[in-house]
């Protein structure tokens, strides 16, 4: 608790200053103002994150954290196996996941950490050990995991920040590996949102209309049963979250307790975005929203961090692909800032001038 504390009240307000000089920059630069909309305001965001009017996004990391749920099988409204989980943790080491070649394509090194793998499996040296059980508990009878487990699960991401800042870590993209991840993230929407289950709550990676509203009435369950907290994040993420949700939500607070940009993924990852926020509030100018994910609900959840996504493909793989592509704009935006001329150094005439 005493990391988590410290971690909370490390963070502070954006860097006004750098935030400015960048306004001003972007309006010499040669271009029309505000002609590069959202690359614009990414760049001014960069700059009051890194308190630079220059950002470096030199290093790039995604973490991909990976867990399981055992309300999914027990009340039989998995999509797959149990196995598939750690089967994938094995598979992004090798290089061989969506993540791998997204993370490829903007040039960002891949963390995948074990917050709490139901399946044993061989753990390489390549695979961050933050392991805290064999999955969650179902939460549709009882809370997903003890006080202190969640606290450890916050933890362990704020550890896997740290340690990793050792490597250089320029910015972050969050994303997650666990099936039946969705569920306990509805719950946790439901709960912040105000809405109903059936209005957050989808098919996830891939069930019939019947699972789905088997997976409604299990969500309804998990809220009525524990009963969450949602002004106390420890424990609404004891009560219906996840190890790797927790870890996520770790991860953002310990990013932004060292001036770090994070770049969020998608469904699961917005909702670790919820309980992060509540520990913390100004951790909202740390992260960005790389993509509107084709999940039911996360609309809603996007509204509530006060974040409009970046992109808008369709996306709904999770494992940090979409935060890949948001460091790959945020590179962009960073780019454009730094490397265009101002209309002085090109001898340009500035129209705003005449």
């Amino acid at each position: 608790m005493i990391l988590l504390t410290k971690t909370i009240n490390n963070i502070t307000s954006l860097n006004l200053e750098s935030m400015e000089n960048v306004k001003k920059r972007q309006s010499q630069l040669t271009k029309p103002l505000g002609s590069l909309g959202r690359l614009e305001d990414l760049s001014i965001q960069l700059a009051g994150i890194q308190c630079k009017t220059f950002p470096v996004l030199k290093n790039k990391a995604i973490f991909t954290f990976a867990g399981d749920h055992h309300v999914v099988f027990e009340e039989g409204i998995a999509s797959a196996p149990m196995e598939i989980t750690a089967q994938q943790v094995e598979n992004f080491t090798r290089g061989g996941g969506a993540v791998n070649a997204l993370a490829n394509h903007c040039g960002a090194r891949v963390v995948v950490i074990d917050m709490g793998v139901a399946t044993k499996y061989n753990r390489s040296e390549f695979v961050k050990d933050k392991f805290i059980d064999y999955g969650a508990a179902n939460i549709s009878r009882g809370p997903a995991m003890t006080r202190d487990q969640a606290i450890r699960a916050l933890e362990g991401g704020i550890e896997a920040v740290e340690e990793e800042i050792q490597n250089g870590l320029d910015i972050l993209g969050v994303g997650e590996m666990g099936i039946g991840n969705t569920t306990p993230s509805s719950a946790i929407y439901s709960l912040y949102t105000g809405l109903s289950p059936d209005a957050v709550t989808g098919p996830g990676a891939g069930i019939d209309d019947d699972i789905l509203k088997k997976k409604i009435e299990v969500v309804q369950r998990a809220l009525d049963i524990n009963k969450p907290d949602k002004e106390d994040a420890i424990d609404v993420l004891s009560k219906i979250g996840g190890f790797e949700i927790g870890g996520m939500a770790g991860a953002m607070l310990g990013a932004a307790s060292h001036n770090i940009p994070v770049v969020v993924d998608g469904f699961i990852s917005t909702a670790a975005a919820c309980l992060a926020r509540t520990l913390n509030p100004l951790v909202d100018d740390y992260l960005v929203l790389s993509h509107f994910s084709a999940e039911r609900g996360f609309s809603h959840a996007a509204d509530h961090v006060g974040q409009k996504p970046l992109l808008d493909l369709g996306l709904r793989l999770g494992e940090g692909t979409g935060a890949a592509l948001g460091i790959s704009l945020a590179d962009a935006a960073v780019r454009a800032l730094t490397e265009m001329s101002t209309f002085k150094e090109a001898g340009v005439i500035d129209v705003k001038e005449i």
